[in-house]
């Protein structure tokens, strides 16, 4: 089965070249591997083949063909939460990407529910990151796929997460401003949050503004339980928040204690030492519970989902 995987350049990118563009964004392969891919005509620009030093422009579509390539293991043991004509509710476990991308196609929730379910086309309606546990919520159909997105975008769903931290988190914490990039960061995609107040103009292009309620759970062996609460939908926003506020996430390789750590895990090369720093092998942030209206009935459901043995194993 043929698996391309496209990407449309950005303003932003638009300068760099093919390798460096593919190095920093898709940090999965190291240079020497994408100048491969790119030289044996796996990787073309605009439906043609090109050369690694190509200089990108703002349109450019970048397609990688990565049939047969090995996709690395994964956890596929998701377990049915809720499920009806118009919608499925699925707990993932905290190593199984959503969508295909990258490494990922038949290892990934979407191939389970087509393989295993037999649904044809589900739509995601919420995402979490390959890492991150709990409750993804699908549509069956596209008119229940518009109306939960639309909640969605209203904010009139309420989403609950469990999340450790490193630190004595404070009782509670509101945390409302901009999620904008790390010019600190060595890695690209890397975001960082800073703190605003309302009507605040953003600090810089493709910032988004987010808001999270904190709310401390349990503290002890130099780690806090916390709910978070976010009340807009940002990628990595609790994440990137916890990070800049003084708490990552523990077992987090990009936004925990050493960044450096996730250039390690790209390579395969994490050591014990880092093993023991991050305290467990994936971030622990779980999507625990969410609150919306059906999309046929508009009856009020709220699903939940228990925290995950890998989670619980921290507290003791």
């Amino acid at each position: 089965m043929t698996r391309t995987i496209t990407f449309t350049i950005r303003q932003k990118d638009a300068g760099d070249t093919l390798e460096g563009f593919l190095t920093r964004r898709f940090t999965y392969h190291p240079a020497p591997e994408w100048r491969r891919l790119i030289r044996e005509g796996r990787v073309g620009v605009n439906g043609a083949s090109a050369s690694p030093g190509r200089p990108l422009a703002d349109g450019d579509v970048l397609s990688y063909d990565a049939s047969g390539l090995p996709e690395p293991p994964v956890d596929t043991a998701f377990s049915v939460v809720a499920d009806d004509a118009a919608m499925l509710v699925v707990d993932k476990p905290g190593n199984l990407p959503c969508h295909p991308g990258g490494r990922y196609f038949h290892h990934t929730l979407w191939a389970g529910l087509k393989t295993r379910l037999g649904l044809t086309s589900p739509v995601f309606v919420n995402r979490l990151d390959r890492e991150t546990s709990g409750l993804v919520l699908v549509a069956k159909t596209p008119t229940a796929a518009a109306s939960l997105r639309k909640q969605f975008a209203e904010r009139t769903v309420v989403k609950r997460y469990t999340v450790i931290v490193e630190g004595v988190f404070p009782e509670r914490l509101d945390a409302a401003g901009w999620l904008v990039s790390d010019p600190h960061s060595a890695i690209r995609k890397k975001r960082r949050f800073v703190s605003a107040a309302p009507a605040t103009p953003a600090p810089e292009e493709g910032a988004e503004w987010a808001e999270t309620a904190f709310v401390r759970e349990r503290v002890g062996g130099g780690i806090s339980v916390v709910t978070a609460l976010p009340r807009t939908g940002r990628l990595h926003q609790i994440r990137a928040t916890l990070w800049s506020l003084g708490y990552p996430v523990t077992g987090d390789k990009l936004y925990g204690v050493d960044e450096t750590m996730f250039l390690r895990f790209c390579e395969d090369t994490l050591t014990v030492a880092d093993g023991e720093r991050l305290r467990v092998r994936r971030q622990a942030l779980h999507a625990g519970g969410l609150r919306f209206r059906h999309p046929r009935s508009g009856t009020a459901v709220d699903v939940t989902a228990p925290l995950p043995a890998d989670m619980a194993a921290l507290l003791g």
